[in-house]
C-alpha cells in the first residue's frame, strides 16, 4: 500500500488539505463516489488524524481543476491508496498545528494534541483553536510517509454517516437531474455493431424532426441536439429506422468455441518450481463465463457546455483525468482548457459507458456554444454499446502426491482483454472517436500485468501451499465485440474454475471440502476466515439434507495481495438453481467503515449471483441482442437469498479495499452447492437450467 502515485502528481500539503478562512478543515480527494461509500471512509480517516468528526470535515471531491490527480477509482484501492495519502496529509496538518502551537504557548509538543478544532495541552483546554492557527500554516512542504498516524483503530468507533444518503434517498442528487439554465438535450445515433459505418441518412429530413435544434455528422457520428428529451428520443428513434449502415467485420458462430479454439499463444505470466516434472494424480477442470453486461438500472449520462474554447464537462467516470486527457486527444486542445467535474450518476462496476457518453455531450455541445446540453443513453445504447465484461475460458488442473496433498497446479487462461479504458493506449479509447472521419482507433490492449493484480489473469494463480504452480494467458482480439474492466476482472472466472477444481478432488478422496482447503493452506489470516465461514454456517451445512438440496464453499485473497472472503452457499435444485442462503467472513485489514464494507460485500455476492445463475450477454454475428431487460436476465428481488456477512477486523494491518473480493468466491461457493445437491458439475456459467442438462448429458456420455 503506497500514495506515492498520487503524490507524485500532488506532493504538497496543499493539494490535499486546507483550512477556510472560518478556520473549517477543507478536504481534497481525487476518488470518485461510486455508490461505494468511499468518500465517507475517506473523510473520517482524516477526521481520525485531526482529532474531530467527519461531519466539520467539508470534503471537495473530484474535478479536475481542484483535486489531487488519483488515477481512477478502480480496483477496490479507494482506502489502500487513497485514503492513506489523505490520512498522511491529514496527520501533516496536525502536526503543523501542534508544532505552531507549541511555539505560541510555548509548550512541549509531547503534551499537545488536536481535538474537536481546539489545542489542548496535557488534556487540559487551551485559548488556541484551529481557525486562529490557520493562518500560520505552510501548505507547500512536500508529503512523506514518515509521520506519525494517530488514527488506527481510532475510525472504526466514529460510525460515519454516510455522505450524502438522504438526498440520494428523496433529493434529486444524479447528473440526470442536473437543468442549468438554457438547457437542451443531446442523442447519439450509434451504428448497430462497433465495427459499421454510415452509408447514407437524410439530414434534411432529420433537422426537420420536432424541436431538432442542431444536427452534427462527423464520418460515422451521427446526433441530435433537441429542446426536450422527449423530442431527442423521438429524433433518435426516426433515425435509427432511417439510416443505412455498412457491416465491415465478421463474427464466428459460436464465439464460446472461438475462444476455446484460439490460435494466439499462451504467454507464461508466473511460474514456481517445475510443474512438468512432476508425477501423480493429475486432476482437472476447464470452465468459462459468457460476455456480461454492467447492467445498472440507470443509464449513463453526462452534461457539457462549450465556452469559446473550453469545455466543461460533467461526468459519473471513473477517472475524470483519463477522461480529460481522452477529451483533449480528440479535439486537439491543452488539458487546461477542459474541466471534468464528478457529479453522481449510475453506479458502475468498472468501464461502463459514463466516458463515452461524456464525448458524445461535448461533440453534440459544440455545435450549440453557449449552451448546456444533456445526453442520457437510452436502454438499448447501454446494453449495445457500453464496454462488456470479457468472456473466458479458464483451464485448471493439479496433481495429487500418494499422500493425496497437491503437489503441482497449473492454469491457463483465454480471453479477450478487460482494460481499455480511456488513454490507456495513448489514444482516446472513447467509443465516438472511432466513428470520426478522423478516426481514433487504438491498439490491440495488452490487459492489465500481473504484477499490478492482472486483468484475464486475475486470481489465476492459487493462493494455496503448492509447491509447483503455473500461470499462462492467451490474448483474443479477434472478436468484434468491445469489452473492457468489469467488476473483478477475470478473477470471478478464475476463482470458479480453482475452487472447483479443489471440490473435485477433495470429493474424489472422500475429504471434507473445507479441511481439504485448509490442509493447503498455510496463510493464518486465509485459515481464519474458512475456519470462521464453517463455523458461521454449521447449522445449515450439518442439517440433514433434502433432495435436490446442497451446500458449496469458496475461498480467495483477492488478486493474492488484497482482502480475504470465504463463502459458503446453500441452494435448492428443483426447475431452476435458487439460492437460499449466503454466508461469508471478509478479512480486508484495518476496518474504516464497517457499515460500507458490509454493503460492498453484501451487494457483491447479490451480483455474483446474478452473474452466475442468470446473466449472459447473446450476440448475432458482430450485433450485440440485448436492447431491453427482456433481453437480460438478472437476479429479482424475489430471488435474492439470505446473506449473512462477518468482518474479521485487523486494526493493526493496512486497509485494503471490499468492492470486488466476493465475486470469485461466491459463484465458486455455488457452483460447489450445486455439484453437492445433483451430483453435476455445471462448468460453463451461468448455471442455467439448460446448462444443468447439457452438463448431466455430457457426464452421462463420459
Amino acid at each position: 500500500m503506497s500514495p506515492r502515485p498520487a503524490f507524485q502528481s500532488a506532493p504538497h500539503l496543499g493539494d490535499w488539505v486546507s483550512i477556510d478562512q472560518d478556520g473549517a478543515i477543507v478536504l481534497y480527494s481525487g476518488r470518485v463516489e461510486l455508490g461505494q461509500g468511499a468518500l465517507t471512509a475517506i473523510r473520517a480517516m482524516a477526521a481520525a488524524e485531526l482529532g474531530c468528526q467527519p461531519d466539520v470535515i467539508r470534503l471537495q471531491s473530484a474535478r479536475t481543476d481542484l483535486s489531487p490527480n488519483e488515477g481512477p477509482t478502480v480496483g477496490s484501492m479507494s482506502i489502500a491508496q487513497g485514503g492513506y495519502a489523505v490520512r498522511l496529509a491529514a496527520a501533516a496538518l496536525r502536526e503543523q498545528l501542534l508544532m505552531i502551537a507549541e511555539d505560541l504557548l510555548p509548550a512541549e509538543r509531547e503534551a499537545l494534541t488536536l481535538k474537536d478544532g481546539i489545542v489542548f495541552h496535557h488534556g487540559e483546554k487551551t485559548e488556541l483553536t484551529v481557525g486562529a492557527l490557520a493562518h500560520k500554516v505552510d501548505y507547500s512542504p512536500a508529503l512523506t510517509e514518515d509521520v506519525k498516524i494517530l488514527g488506527k483503530g481510532l475510525v472504526k468507533a466514529m460510525a460515519p454517516r454516510r455522505i450524502g444518503l438522504r438526498e440520494r434517498l428523496i433529493g434529486t442528487p444524479f447528473l440526470h437531474d442536473l437543468e442549468p439554465e438554457g438547457l437542451l438535450f443531446g442523442g447519439p445515433i450509434h451504428p448497430p455493431t462497433m465495427t459499421s459505418e454510415l452509408v447514407e441518412i437524410d439530414l434534411d429530413a432529420l433537422r426537420a424532426r420536432p424541436g431538432v435544434v442542431a444536427v452534427i455528422r462527423d464520418g460515422s457520428f451521427l446526433g441530435v441536439v433537441t429542446e426536450s428529451s422527449y423530442e431527442t428520443a423521438r429524433a433518435v428513434r426516426w433515425a435509427r429506422n432511417n439510416a443505412r449502415w455498412r457491416e465491415t467485420a465478421t463474427a464466428p458462430d459460436d464465439y464460446m468455441q472461438a475462444l476455446a479454439g484460439a490460435n494466439e499463444p499462451f504467454k507464461q505470466g508466473f511460474a514456481k518450481g517445475d510443474v512438468e516434472a512432476v508425477q501423480g494424480q493429475r486432476y482437472e477442470t476447464k470452465v468459462s463465463r459468457p460476455y456480461l453486461s454492467h447492467a445498472s438500472i440507470g443509464p449513463s449520462a453526462s452534461l457539457a457546455t462549450w465556452q469559446e474554447d473550453n469545455l466543461e464537462v460533467y461526468s459519473h467516470s471513473q477517472s475524470i483525468f483519463d477522461l480529460r486527457d481522452a477529451l483533449a486527444n480528440v479535439f486537439a486542445m491543452d488539458q487546461e482548457q477542459i474541466t471534468v467535474i464528478h457529479h453522481p450518476g449510475a453506479g458502475c462496476y468498472g468501464h461502463n459507458g459514463a466516458d463515452d457518453v461524456a464525448l458524445d455531450a461535448a461533440l453534440l455541445a459544440k455545435a450549440v456554444p453557449g449552451r448546456p446540453v444533456k445526453v442520457v443513453w437510452d436502454r438499448e445504447d447501454e446494453f449495445r454499446h457500453e464496454p462488456m465484461g470479457a468472456a473466458m475460458v479458464s483451464h485448471a488442473s493439479a496433481i495429487l502426491r500418494a499422500d493425496g496433498s497437491i503437489a503441482a497446479m497449473s492454469v491457463e487462461v483465454t480471453s479477450p482483454p478487460h482494460a481499455n479504458r480511456p488513454g490507456s493506449s495513448g489514444l482516446p479509447n472513447l467509443l465516438a472517436a472511432t466513428y470520426l472521419s478522423n478516426k481514433m482507433i487504438s491498439p490491440q490492449s495488452q490487459d492489465v500485468p500481473l504484477e499490478i493484480g492482472g486483468g484475464a489473469d486475475r486470481n489465476a494463480i492459487p493462493i494455496y501451499a503448492v509447491p509447483n504452480m503455473k500461470v499462462s494467458k492467451r490474448l483474443v482480439h479477434s472478436l468484434p465485440y468491445r469489452t473492457s474492466a468489469l467488476r473483478s476482472l477475470g478473477a470471478y472466472c478464475n476463482v470458479y474454475g480453482i475452487e472447483t477444481l479443489m471440490d473435485q478432488i477433495a470429493l474424489a478422496r472422500g475429504e471434507d471440502p473445507i479441511a481439504f482447503r485448509l490442509r493447503h493452506l498455510d496463510d493464518p489470516r486465509a485459515r481464519a476466515v474458512i475456519e470462521a465461514v464453517a463455523a458461521d454456517s454449521r447449522a445449515i451445512r450439518e442439517e440433514d439434507a433434502a433432495e435436490g438440496t446442497g451446500w458449496g464453499i469458496g475461498f480467495a485473497r483477492y488478486k493474492n495481495t488484497e482482502g480475504y472472503c470465504a463463502v459458503v452457499a446453500h441452494v435448492q435444485v428443483k426447475d431452476i438453481v435458487r439460492v437460499t442462503d449466503l454466508f461469508a467472513v471478509v478479512d480486508v485489514g484495518e476496518t474504516i467503515d464497517k457499515d460500507g464494507v458490509l454493503n460492498q460485500v453484501e451487494g457483491g455476492m447479490v451480483q455474483a449471483t446474478s452473474w452466475t445463475l442468470k446473466e449472459a450477454v447473446t450476440v448475432d454475428g458482430t450485433h450485440v441482442q440485448p436492447a431491453t431487460w427482456n433481453d437480460y436476465d438478472i437476479l429479482r428481488f424475489s430471488e435474492v437469498p439470505r446473506v449473512n456477512v462477518r468482518i474479521l477486523d485487523h486494526a493493526t494491518e493496512p486497509p485494503v479495499g471490499a468492492g470486488e473480493l466476493a465475486q470469485g468466491p461466491t459463484a465458486a461457493a455455488i457452483g460447489n452447492a450445486v455439484r453437492s445437491a445433483i451430483g453435476i458439475v455445471v462448468p460453463n456459467l451461468p448455471i442455467s437450467r439448460d446448462a444443468v442438462i447439457k452438463a448431466a448429458m455430457d457426464a452421462s456420455n463420459d
